[in-house]
């Protein structure tokens, strides 16, 4: 995906474990495409809270480990990548809160919360001071000004306040929480490491601190972790119908990743797959090329059910991070080179078909299609392996307004004209269901949240 729409956060809890600050920072590196602002980690020992907040991606620290982990120490452990869609870009969780009954604790959110406002003007009244206007924070308050005699009952208490799209990890003195909302938009898996249960936003979290995977945590379910290892599950909150975010299965996750009993990478073979039975190639087309990383699964279905040969046209620069890449006219310019690379070699005088997950904004694929002219393709034929995205997410994406979306407002020939290709091509909604394995988008109470594609919101907006 070359347009900015961000998954903004993951999350990682592990208890009780002897290297739980260090596996909480594998975790989270596991899980750094989800967000590369800012990471965060709280460990508990001894009743006693431990916090490391670190300002951009966790390689940036891995050198100082072994001081870190002496700054982390405790058996139990939360942890929080971030990009921020909700609130300023400089937050970094896990957020610290603390009460009278019940002493200090941590969370840290996955998702975003659309109530916010009129209890954040509430607890202000009240007397909260807020330091941010991360919707993370109103939880942590609700929790603080809770009359509840627990930590438990106060948090279940500040989740049946609000509205959105949410998993949460959380932390104190005693246990290790990790709560999915009652719709499961937002992903949260559990799994076992040794005699610790480990929680987090992704499967692959688990592979790199060898951990079995044991099961999803369930729509509206809660779960506990005590310092013995005993896990509890509750479900405390009203039922809803399943909404599962798709465009996880499009782009979010790790292609290596498992949801829903299902391979992500798997998924997306059949999305290029179904995407070549509703749009086969032109008789003239040379090979199928990818847009990378997320384009490569795509196009290998793609290529192998047209019969194709798949090429790396374009070669990915992997060492340009996102906190170089600054958001400036200027830099703007350019940023396309500094990321991608046509392979002139294989392209010149060729007609491809160039697939890529997804268009938002348009502006960096237009620069893309510039530099692959310029390599000497002859015809370019876009394939989208995904609907048009015609809508913005409240539930935890970060996408831009309508006015900014260029399907929202464009037709498909306008699009192709401004992008410079020779035609364009998206997979319809119901091809994006039979990829996911239905037999078609039930209209009247879809399957999955597809909001972003057909402004049929879940919950309210």
């Amino acid at each position: 995906m070359l347009d900015e729409m961000h998954e903004e956060c993951g999350v990682f809890g592990i208890s009780p474990n002897k290297n739980a600050a260090f596996n909480s920072i594998l975790g989270l590196h596991a899980l750094q495409h989800r967000g590369q602002e800012s990471f965060g980690v709280a460990t508990s020992k001894n009743g006693k809270l431990h916090f490391y907040h670190f300002q951009g991606q966790v390689s940036g620290m891995l050198d100082d480990i072994n001081e870190i982990k002496k700054s982390l120490p405790g058996d139990y452990a939360i942890g929080h990548v971030r990009y921020s869609t909700s609130g300023s870009r400089s937050g970094a969780q896990p957020m610290f809160g603390k009460s009278n009954k019940f002493g200090g604790f941590a969370i840290a959110h996955n998702g975003n919360l659309i109530n916010t406002s009129p209890i954040r003007e509430r607890l202000i009244k009240q007397g909260c001071v807020f330091q941010s206007d991360i919707d993370t924070e109103v939880v942590v308050h609700l929790i603080e000004t809770n009359t509840k005699d627990s930590f438990l009952e106060s948090f279940i208490s500040a989740l049946k306040q609000i509205q959105g799209a949410y998993s949460f990890v959380a932390i104190n003195q005693e246990v290790v929480i990790g709560v999915r909302d009652a719709a499961g938009i937002r992903p949260l898996v559990l799994g076992k490491l040794n005699g610790s249960y480990v929680l987090a936003s992704e499967t692959c979290a688990f592979d790199i601190v060898n951990a079995e995977f044991v099961r999803e945590i369930k729509l509206g379910e809660l779960v506990t972790i005590d310092r013995n290892g005993n896990l509890t599950s509750a479900f405390p909150f009203s039922q809803q119908k399943s909404s599962f975010c798709v465009f996880e299965y499009v782009y979010f996750s790790r292609p290596d990743s498992v949801m829903e009993n299902s391979s992500i990478y798997d998924i997306r073979k059949e999305i290029g797959r179904t995407l070549a039975e509703e749009s086969p190639p032109k008789n003239n087309v040379d090979m199928v090329v990818p847009i990378p990383d997320s384009g490569i699964p795509a196009a290998i279905g793609y290529a192998k059910h047209s019969g194709l040969l798949m090429e790396l046209g374009i070669i990915r620069n992997h060492y340009i991070g996102r906190t170089f890449i600054q958001p400036t006219a200027e830099v703007r310019k350019v940023r396309i080179k500094l990321k991608f690379n046509a392979n002139k070699h294989i392209l010149k005088g060729k007609n491809i078909v160039l697939i890529d997950d997804s268009i938002v904004r348009g502006s960096t694929l237009r620069s893309i299609i510039v530099m692959l002219k310029a390599a000497g393709v002859k015809e370019i034929h876009l394939k989208i392996s995904s609907p048009p995205i015609k809508y913005s997410c409240f539930y935890g994406i970060d996408t831009p307004e309508c006015k900014d979306l260029i399907a929202a407002n464009w037709s498909i020939k306008e699009i192709e004209t401004s992008i410079g290709v020779n035609s364009l091509t998206f997979l319809s909604i119901d091809g994006l269901y039979q990829a996911v394995k239905e037999e078609k988008r039930n209209n009247i109470a879809p399957q999955y949240c597809d909001a972003c594609f057909t402004g049929d919101y879940p919950i309210g907006k």
